[in-house]
């Protein structure tokens, strides 16, 4: 017979999955009637040929992802109310092993199970979706090289923050729950430096921007922004794919601004130094250390929720468990999980506020909105992202607003026409109405 507490998690678990699903009908749909009444813009602004192409993408990509959502949570849950998840851990058990290894072995089974079950679908993904529109230039050798190596890496890294917090737990019995708060935060940190300067190499290469137009252009926008002229690089990003992207990441001397070589392409000179400029202001207005310190308070609710699982019997009762508190923590992460999920709108406030603030100052630093909102068009052109999200599926997803809404807001706050925009192009075709 299956537990209450069993039950619950389905419930919970089952419950997220189909709101999800809810939303990503009504993003699809809301986005097809938006895209549609705004073909001219969409054509015009965006540079989009095929309005069309743009949803359909947008459909390929939702329902493979909820498929493959549905399937994971599908077997997850039977995995753990069958019961073949506490005799995992009871044989872990039952092996000797000190109870730190055994947590570790159970973690690295699970991001084993993982990879195995995800990796068809980043497979079709890759080869039929992405290939079907232009984007993927992965060959298949590079493809799996990528999932052994992002296998060794989340296993490596994985293991050692889960000893690490299995140590804790068995040195600091009463105390554990902030000693591993304290791990899991101060790891936060140090992957900061440890991202860019060991794991993002393993997959791509990065030269530094010097000797060149691109970087008389980087020394230009730093100048403006008040900043002395730190690293910037170039990222093969067209190794895989042909969108485009740029990230800030890292402090101290570690900190470094990426951008895409696709970005550096599909873009001119003053689009390229508002993303930059806009990359810069997350440091500049410390959106690092706040989105850090946010995660920080959401860590030391989510382990306090922990301690109560792990110290109280149902748990273990209600799922066949040994009495190992990382098979008890498993299972907390389980019902912590959807959890967090449901608190994406509030969550996702902070990093919609500091985007905004980024534009802002991009906006302000190129003297003018004309720049930012090219590079913006030219992201989701480039992209085929969906303009218009609808807004419940944007409040649990979106940590950006919607390119529309930026547009506006930076015209509204500094006007369409400044900021030397070539010929042509100063303010773009108007944005559509909020829909």
């Amino acid at each position: 017979m299956v537990s209450l507490p069993a039950l619950a998690l389905v419930g919970l678990l089952g419950g997220v999955l189909v709101l999800e699903t809810v939303l990503d009908y009504l993003n699809v749909r809301y986005g097809a009637e938006a895209v549609r009444d705004a073909d001219e813009w969409v054509r015009d602004a965006l540079d989009v040929d095929d309005p069309e192409e743009l949803l359909a993408y947008q459909r390929a990509k939702t329902t493979l992802s909820r498929v493959q959502s549905w399937l994971g949570v599908v077997l997850l849950l039977a995995a753990v109310v069958s019961g073949l998840y506490g005799d995992a851990a009871a044989a872990l058990s039952a092996t000797g092993l000190p109870s730190v290894a055994q947590g570790v072995v159970l973690l690295a089974g699970a991001i084993v199970a993982g990879r195995v079950l995800s990796a068809p679908f980043d497979a079709y993904e890759t080869f039929v979706v992405e290939e079907r529109f232009g984007f993927n230039n992965q060959t298949a050798a590079l493809w799996l090289r990528d999932l052994v190596v992002g296998t060794a890496v989340a296993l490596v890294f994985g293991g050692i923050v889960a000893g690490a917090i299995l140590l804790a737990v068995a040195a600091l019995p009463t105390l554990w729950p902030l000693a591993g708060w304290a791990l899991v935060v101060a790891f936060s940190l140090l992957m900061m430096v440890v991202y860019p300067r060991v794991i993002a190499p393993l997959f791509n290469d990065f030269e530094p921007i010097e000797g060149s137009d691109l970087r008389e252009a980087v020394a230009d926008v730093f100048e403006r922004a008040g900043f002395e002229c730190e690293q910037v690089y170039e990222m093969d990003a067209s190794r895989r794919s042909s969108h485009s992207n740029a990230y800030f990441v890292g402090f101290g001397r570690a900190k470094r601004v990426v951008l895409f070589d696709t970005l550096v392409e599909q873009m001119d000179r003053e689009a390229i130094q508002a993303v930059l400029a806009h990359e810069l202001a997350h440091w500049k207005k410390a959106h690092i250390w706040k989105q850090l310190a946010a995660s920080a308070v959401q860590m030391a609710v989510v382990f306090a929720f922990l301690w109560w699982v792990t110290t109280s019997q149902w748990v273990y009762a209600a799922f066949g468990l040994p009495s190992e508190t990382y098979a008890a923590l498993g299972i907390g992460l389980l019902y912590a999980g959807p959890v967090l999920t449901l608190s994406g709108p509030l969550t996702n406030q902070l990093s919609l506020a500091h985007e905004r603030e980024a534009d802002d100052f991009a906006a302000e630093t190129m003297g003018g909105a004309a720049a930012m909102t090219r590079a913006l068009r030219t992201l989701a052109g480039e992209n085929l992202s969906n303009p218009f999200p609808h807004p419940a599926y944007a409040a649990f997803h979106l940590t950006h607003p919607s390119i529309p809404e930026r547009i506006r807001r930076l015209r509204e706050q500094y006007g369409k026409d400044e900021g030397g925009a070539p010929d042509g192009a100063e303010g773009g075709p108007d944005v559509p109405p909020a829909t």
